[in-house]
């Protein structure tokens, strides 16, 4: 049996609130340079299409890399 996904209804768009502070698990995209077969989030099974590796390529982009 196939696996649904979920596909936001937001035509795409990136909410500016996830994309104004690194979070736990935007650090953790980061850290492991976007290779979503070793995120946390993909092995939770969740139904839903990964936005993390384009709001850390935000973040990047308008803060700066993390210090962390």
């Amino acid at each position: 049996m196939a696996k649904s996904c979920f596909y936001p209804q937001n035509n795409g768009d990136i909410s500016n609130s996830i994309t104004q502070n690194w979070t736990e698990q935007a650090l953790e995209c980061y850290n492991l340079g976007g290779d979503c077969s070793r995120c946390s989030i993909s092995k939770g099974h969740y139904s839903f299409v990964c936005q993390m590796p384009k709001i850390v390529d935000i973040l990047v982009n308008m803060n700066g890399k993390p210090s962390i």
